[in-house]
């Protein structure tokens, strides 16, 4: 296997492939994530032993949307026990990549300390909600720009590891490897990927919530912020179905295996 060099503006054709897979079946996709983020919520719930559940089996989930492109793809319906389609081949791979997330997010955590003293890993961790004088201080903002600056090089190792794990039988260290190099190797086009779905994700709320607001003189702001959670979930199975569009186009091709 190996991963491929490709033009910078295929990052934004990923999301515009997301679209188009997650357009022939939106109701069961908004199924799917519905029920990911109700098992991962439940879990969460639990202090500290489901907050480890969840970071443990994150990357094993994660299989499930590339799964559910992949059958959409093929012009094949989506199931929800895709949701467990990690978990049916190289378990015990996928339970140690977990568990290298987990560390990851706690070197993440712990180092994000120096800035606030713990207000945001005891945030994550626990759920206790630092005071909104806290949050708006200085410190909490510098653990913040820490933690999105130091968990960049670990969302390169889990962008494909996981489905390499999953569908490529390969051992953890490859996997993880292979997934940072092909992220390195093709940083133009995930530059323009960010880009495009930050438009998405932010600029385009914002900027529908703001012509909302002008428009109404603000009687509708209650209304608009409850309609904004739905409508960001609406978004993610556009965004999941986007990483397997990068996954197809750096590592599949057209060459892909029968498994994948």
């Amino acid at each position: 296997m190996q991963a491929r060099l490709i033009p910078a503006g295929r990052g934004w054709r990923w999301l515009t492939d997301g679209w188009k897979i997650f357009r022939a079946s939106p109701l069961k996709w908004l199924a799917l994530v519905f029920g990911y983020w109700m098992l991962m919520t439940v879990a969460s719930v639990i202090p500290v032993v489901g907050v480890v559940a969840v970071l443990l089996l994150v990357p094993g989930f994660s299989v499930a949307f590339m799964a559910a492109s992949r059958v959409v793809e093929r012009g094949q319906p989506i199931e929800l026990s895709l949701l467990f389609a990690g978990f049916r081949e190289n378990v015990g791979s996928q339970i140690a990549l977990g568990g290298v997330y987990l560390a990851s997010i706690g070197l993440v955590l712990s180092a994000s300390m120096l800035g606030d003293d713990g207000a945001l890993a005891r945030w994550m961790v626990t759920g206790a909600r630092p005071s909104p004088e806290m949050v708006q201080s200085e410190g909490f903002l510098r653990a913040l720009m820490l933690a999105a600056t130091l968990y960049m090089p670990v969302m390169m190792l889990f962008w494909f590891s996981p489905t390499l794990v999953a569908w490529h039988a390969m051992p953890v260290p490859k996997a993880l490897f292979f997934s940072l190099f092909a992220c390195l190797m093709n940083w133009r086009a995930f530059t323009v990927y960010s880009l495009a779905c930050a438009f998405v994700l932010f600029v385009v709320p914002t900027i529908a919530l703001f012509v909302l607001m002008l428009f109404s003189a603000g009687a509708l702001r209650p209304a608009a912020m409850a309609v904004m959670f739905p409508f960001v979930l609406s978004l993610m199975p556009l965004l999941f179905a986007s990483f397997y569009a990068s996954y197809r186009d750096i590592f599949a091709g057209e060459n892909a295996p029968s498994g994948a």
